[in-house]
């Protein structure tokens, strides 16, 4: 695709990025095939050739950045499935990230958006404040007429009740039970931590079991995707770089085999962070570093193996393929193959290249498209006739759990369960 970009703005580093993204596209249109919201409404604008367009329209100048332009950049998922079907090997994720920031700055959302972003960014990377923001969505449920209309369906997303803290993924250090054959950092979340923590309960546990030395630092903190994803850069490249000198730390104590994640949507943003620091040396070199060592769970265990496996209930599980894991990571063998070693009897959901619509914060932000999506996603559940759903990001299970009958787990809950642990909540 041929650019007409001025001179002045391709001495910005994120403009000659975004060029070079967009004269790597040729147009055809394949993307579109697989976008999930080009396939919800099949305008040209909400798929990814009809986006790329666009942004390429905005820093030549010649479209202004208005309501309906961030509107269909807002739309975009950011699932990835046009980086999987593209051809010619188009990175939109690098050009969609560069084209969010741009369109923050260019323009000023209505008052309830802009509330609605504030809240997602000043409570969800922040464990504590989102307990009580929890806490606060009941009293907000109890008297609806207190909360703005735009702003009530996060209520309804809010869960009745929080499960205590982690038991076992605590800070400090989990050992290896009987000899030692790795030592790996466990990164265990901002949102996952407060919802859902017992799927790092299960990830610590069953790490230990098969001799993995499990180190959770004490002073790690949100890896900064959830924010990254919407556009806001100042808070979140501030908890990148926490994030990096954390981790970087831990890496020259020495003897670090990995740097493990078990939300799929954190490690996709985690990969890109010596992408993301490319014009700091210092921070890009410390961030090689630390992407080198990052591993999704079904990875490491993939490698360790699970050990002896106990018959677990009959199950037929459903596994969903998140999308970054999927598109984001390319990894989509090991959940597999880890759930039939466990003995259960896995079945494909057809569709399963389609975002579900969590997409980090998207649920909570394009509320309507998130509904239809999940709609489309259970009604291919259904179809599987599957007694449960695995999956390996929170925020796909959080998303399709409100629109299934049946139990939602992380693949690595099973597997802890086939191998001596717990049986999951609500198997």
């Amino acid at each position: 695709m041929r650019t007409f970009i001025p001179e002045q703005l391709l001495r910005e580093s994120g403009v000659a990025v975004a060029e070079s993204v967009l004269r790597t596209c040729v147009h055809c249109g394949f993307c579109n095939a697989t976008c999930p919201t080009y396939q919800l409404s099949g305008n040209e604008l909400e798929g990814p050739r009809g986006r790329i367009y666009l942004i390429k329209s905005v820093l030549e100048g010649q479209v202004e950045v208005t309501a309906k332009t961030v509107a269909h950049i807002d739309s975009c998922l950011g699932c990835l499935a046009c980086e999987t079907t593209c051809p010619s090997g188009v990175t939109y994720s690098h050009l969609l990230e560069e084209a969010r920031p741009r369109l923050e700055e260019a323009f000023r959302r209505p008052p309830m958006q802009r509330l609605t972003r504030w809240l997602l960014t000043h409570l969800l990377p922040h464990p504590r404040r989102f307990r009580i923001g929890m806490a606060l969505a009941a009293v907000g449920r109890a008297l609806p007429f207190l909360v703005p209309a735009s702003q009530r369906h996060l209520l309804a997303m809010a869960p009745g009740r929080l499960p205590p803290p982690a038991a076992v993924a605590r800070p400090g250090r989990l050992p290896a039970e009987g000899k030692r054959r790795a030592r790996v950092l466990l990164l265990t979340g901002c949102v996952q931590q407060v919802l859902a923590p017992r799927i790092n309960d299960a990830t610590a546990r069953l790490l230990s079991r098969r001799g993995v030395e499990v180190v959770i630092p004490p002073d790690g903190g949100c890896c900064g995707a959830l924010t990254y994803h919407m556009g806001e850069r100042r808070r979140s490249l501030a908890m990148m770089r926490r994030t990096i000198q954390v981790w970087h730390r831990e890496i020259e104590k020495g003897e670090l085999d990995a740097i493990v994640l078990n939300a799929s949507g954190c490690a996709t943003a985690v990969r890109e962070y010596a992408h993301i620091f490319r014009d700091d040396p210092d921070m890009a070199d410390m961030a090689g570093m630390v992407t080198s060592l990052v591993r999704d769970i079904s990875e490491v265990l993939d490698e360790v193996g699970l050990g002896d496996v106990e018959a677990p209930m009959p199950a037929r599980v459903a596994y969903h393929d998140a999308c970054s894991l999927q598109h984001g990571q390319k990894i989509t063998a090991e959940p597999r193959a880890l759930l039939r070693r466990a003995g259960f009897e896995l079945i494909e959901v057809p569709e399963a290249h389609l975002c579900c619509g969590s997409a980090g914060t998207y649920n909570m932000l394009e509320p309507g498209n998130a509904a239809e999506l999940r709609r489309r996603k259970a009604d291919n559940i259904r179809l599987t006739g599957a007694d449960l759903v695995a999956a390996g990001n929170i925020g796909c299970i959080e998303q399709i759990g409100s629109g299934v009958d049946i139990p939602v787990v992380h693949t690595v809950e099973l597997l802890d369960w086939a191998t001596g642990g717990p049986r999951p909540e609500g198997l």
